[in-house]
């Protein structure tokens, strides 16, 4: 804005100079930037007004261009929380089994258990301890572990059963699978349950082949090793198809004197009521 219309009505430069003060004043309340002229007429550099309240502007960056803020890191991106389940989960609890944070399971459901065990396991190596495994934590846990084979995946059962032996394909059979370690009721080729089950040690294996049912004992009780036995259907000998407390505690951890352990109570006591002396049992590789 020039200052002339003024010098000719004042005729003096301390007018213009006056002048161009108020004229100051009046930009900076209106937040406009003034260029005040010297009493010579000219103009010097423009002056930047700012109204209280407002925020300046960027300052120019030492290459001449406007200053940007950095942006914040991204948080690490979040791989399975609580009510996540898969394969992905049941890999997770084996190595938080492996470290010492996780007792249960593998279970493949991201329950409760397993969120306070990735909280501890953040927690110790200072990491936030948000109880979800981001993939932060998972390097972590990943550096720290060894890939899980299948009994450490499926410690405590839940594995998936193999195809039935064809000699399970017809009539009223208990079909039981060493390698996939599972039993199958089956009535003429369909599947009516499935649960997981351990069989003897070493020294005490579980025979092998086609027997039957011949004797039923809801509440036996072992007289060689005076242990309990409930639930027990014995196919050969000694050797019975029954619930065990060992197995439900311990999982594949330990094994049976050479029956097929069953661990889950109510998949048993199911199968239990079900089956009938002379209905066949067929136990194979």
């Amino acid at each position: 804005m020039r200052l002339r219309g003024i010098e000719r009505i004042a005729g003096r430069p301390a007018a213009a100079l006056a002048s161009a003060a108020a004229l100051t004043v009046l930009a900076a309340l209106c937040g406009c930037t003034v260029q005040p002229a010297d009493a010579d007429g000219k103009n010097r550099s423009p002056v930047h007004i700012r109204l209280p309240g407002t925020r300046p502007a960027d300052r120019p960056a030492p290459g001449g261009g406007p200053t940007t803020a950095r942006p914040a890191p991204a948080a690490p991106r979040v791989l399975w929380s609580r009510g996540d389940t898969g394969p992905e989960v049941r890999e997770l609890q084996a190595r938080l089994r492996q470290v010492a944070w996780l007792l249960d399971g593998p279970t493949g459901t991201y329950d409760d258990l397993t969120e306070e065990a990735v909280k501890g396991f953040q927690g110790k190596r200072g990491l936030s301890r948000t109880g979800r495994t981001d993939t932060v934590t998972w390097q972590r846990l990943l550096g720290m572990t060894h890939r899980p084979g299948t009994w450490d995946l499926y410690l405590m059962g839940g594995q998936p059963a193999a195809a039935p032996d064809p000699r399970c394909l017809t009539g009223r059979v208990l079909c039981i699978d060493k390698t996939s370690r599972t039993l199958r009721w089956m009535i003429d080729g369909r599947t009516v349950s499935t649960m997981a089950v351990r069989f003897g040690s070493q020294y005490t294996p579980t025979r092998e082949g086609v027997f039957h049912i011949y004797w039923k004992s809801r509440h036996h009780v072992s007289t060689l090793y005076d242990s309990p036995m409930p639930y027990a259907m014995f196919f050969s000998g000694g050797q019975a198809v029954h619930y065990s407390y060992d197995f439900a505690a311990r999982g594949y951890a330990g094994g049976s004197h050479g029956c097929v352990n069953v661990r889950d109570e109510a998949a048993v006591a199911s199968l239990f009521a079900q089956v009938r002396t002379g209905d066949k049992v067929v136990v194979s590789w």
